[in-house]
C-alpha cells in the first residue's frame, strides 16, 4: 500500500468523521459508492482528481487540504520539533502561548 493512499484516506476519513458523516452520507453527498469510499479511506484506492473535488467539496474543504496530513506525527515527536523551535526562537514561545491561550 503507499504511504501517499494511506495518508489520504486516514485524512478523509478524519475530516468524514469531524463533520460528524458516515460513510453512507459522505458517499451520498459525493455521488460516488460506498464500497469506493471505504477502500479510499483505507487506502486501497486512490480516487482520480474528479473524486478529489466531489469529495472535497461535500467535505467543504479545498482539495489541496484533502493532502495536509504532515501532522500525522507521533505526538513525542510533534512535541520534540515544537521545542527545538521554541527553544531558538523567543518571539515563536511568545507567538505559541497566545495562540495556546486563545484554544485553551
Amino acid at each position: 500500500m503507499s504511504n501517499i493512499k494511506y495518508l489520504l484516506g486516514k485524512r478523509i476519513k478524519e475530516l468524514r468523521l469531524r463533520r460528524k458523516y458516515t460513510q453512507e452520507k459522505l458517499a451520498e453527498m459525493s455521488y460516488i459508492e460506498i464500497p469506493s469510499l471505504s477502500n479510499i479511506e483505507n487506502g486501497k484506492n486512490y480516487p482520480n482528481f474528479e473524486t478529489l473535488q466531489k469529495i472535497s467539496d461535500a467535505l467543504n474543504v479545498r482539495p489541496f487540504e484533502l493532502f495536509m496530513f504532515d501532522y500525522y506525527l507521533p505526538k513525542e515527536k510533534m512535541i520534540e520539533e515544537m521545542m527545538n523551535s521554541m527553544q531558538k526562537d523567543e518571539l515563536l514561545v511568545q507567538k505559541m502561548y497566545k495562540y495556546f491561550l486563545c484554544i485553551k
